[in-house]
């Protein structure tokens, strides 16, 4: 994700869906769709009443998980 800080930001900011994970309740990601079927996924983690971002990658589906918001 060298160079996608603009995109990154903006899927933490305007995502297409927001997904809590299955294996662990602070963990939430956000989806946006990039076209082509392809989508960026931020893994952000809540902690103590803060959220950071654990990581960020491309991927060609969403993940399991508990539908928190869809656009």
């Amino acid at each position: 994700m060298d160079g996608k800080a603009v995109e990154v930001q903006g899927t933490l900011e305007w995502p297409d869906e927001i997904r809590q994970s299955k294996r662990d309740a602070a963990v939430f990601l956000f989806y946006k769709e990039t076209g082509n079927g392809r989508w960026i996924c931020a893994v952000v983690k809540s902690l103590n009443g803060e959220g950071f971002l654990v990581t960020t990658y491309p991927t060609d589906s969403i993940k399991e998980g508990v539908s928190i918001w869809h656009k």
